[in-house]
């Protein structure tokens, strides 16, 4: 029997050819464990009605943890216009399924890690080492939204400036999404020997959910002497970070700028395809590169895997296989310095598959000596 159980989540697009150059890896490393796959993405959605049927619920309720590939997601509007009439007329609505996985599974910490690898000529300076801490489950990403708003609603107070045909997105951060967001990224920085935690909001102008985000963050840190804490507006936040990166540490945020500032120091260490994610909680997690299916170039085992190999890297970190982890990155890292295997986001020509035996090649030298 294998020690571990993982839910196996190809989705869709280049999901397909990540996880299956994922595995390649993975199976270099010889990690003790039974992949299980599972059902997610655009074509469930389209025969179904659901991107995340309730049996792929259950399957990671049964499983250790998740890896996912990634899926294809559309607007509301032009989603639900692929739908089958069938369908339509039963009223199934379009949600994200990785919003709605890390909130039905409690996934409260996004982990993003940023590392610029020596080598890398997509690199925007070598030596950039950041960790992103982004909340996971509330904030704007809580699914609380309107069309149209009711008589009712613009009899509450503050909403009478509001016009009757706006649409609405409820902003929604509470004290315990915002102490554990937090408490999380300072002890991280306390166990990994991080100098700095820096609170990314804008406090300035959203003086209620953001102002409650950083007054947490203020009452948290002087729990944790030992570390650096500073804050930064969202906007000033992008722009210090493209001027001064190596100012930051660990950085901290709600949902929304948690997803921007990811993003953006992704490209700082040569883009989506070297961000990897982990999607956290108490009890279970599901990792997964930080890019979208890219559906144009599905098949074509043209994308770039390492994100995905480096989510695995952190799945690996997360079961405790942390020498198997070290395997894995020495052998990313050992293979874009050397630069004979590039995908063509790095300025080559070889394949996902290419890359993916690349690493897994330096894997088994390393275990031979």
């Amino acid at each position: 029997m294998a020690k571990y159980k993982i839910a196996w989540l190809e989705g869709d697009g280049v999901g397909k050819d990540i996880s299956e150059a994922t595995m390649i890896v993975l199976k270099a490393v010889n990690l003790d464990a039974e992949y299980i796959p599972g059902d997610i993405g655009w074509e469930f959605w389209i025969k179904e009605g659901n991107p995340l049927p309730q049996r792929t619920i259950d399957l990671m309720k049964s499983t250790d943890c998740a890896f996912f590939g990634a899926i294809t997601s559309k607007p509301k509007k032009e989603a639900e216009k692929e739908l089958s009439p069938a369908l339509k007329e039963k009223g199934f609505s379009y949600r994200s399924p990785i919003v709605l996985m890390r909130q039905l599974l409690d996934l409260y910490i996004c982990l993003r890690p940023c590392k610029a690898y020596p080598g890398n000529p997509l690199n925007f300076k070598d030596g950039i080492d950041l960790v992103i801490f982004r909340e996971n489950t509330e904030d704007l990403y809580s699914g609380v939204e309107f069309s149209k708003l009711s008589e009712e609603m613009l009899k509450i107070k503050g909403m009478e400036k509001v016009p009757k045909d706006a649409a609405v997105s409820l902003k929604i951060n509470t004290k315990k999404g915002c102490e554990r967001i937090i408490r999380a990224a300072f002890e991280f920085a306390r166990k990994n020997k991080r100098k700095k935690v820096t609170s990314v909001q804008k406090a300035n102008v959203i003086r209620i959910t953001d102002g409650l985000f950083l007054e947490t963050a203020k009452e948290i840190s002087k729990e944790y002497p030992e570390i650096a804490f500073d804050s930064a507006n969202i906007d000033a936040m992008c722009m210090w970070l493209l001027k001064n990166p190596f100012d930051y540490d660990v950085l901290v945020a709600p949902n929304l700028y948690g997803d921007i500032i990811s993003d953006l120091a992704a490209q700082l260490v040569g883009g989506l395809g070297f961000g990897c994610s982990g999607n956290i909680g108490d009890n279970y997690a599901v990792f997964e590169p930080s890019h979208g299916s890219a559906p144009k170039y599905a098949g074509q085992y043209k994308v770039n895997p390492i994100a995905s190999i480096l989510a695995a890297k952190m799945m690996m970190y997360w079961l405790g296989e942390i020498e198997l982890a070290k395997q894995v990155e020495s052998a990313v890292a050992q293979v874009i310095k050397e630069g004979e295997t590039r995908t063509y986001d790095m300025g080559g020509n070889d394949s996902t598959l290419d890359m993916a035996n690349a690493v897994a090649k330096k894997i088994h030298s390393e275990i031979k000596k």
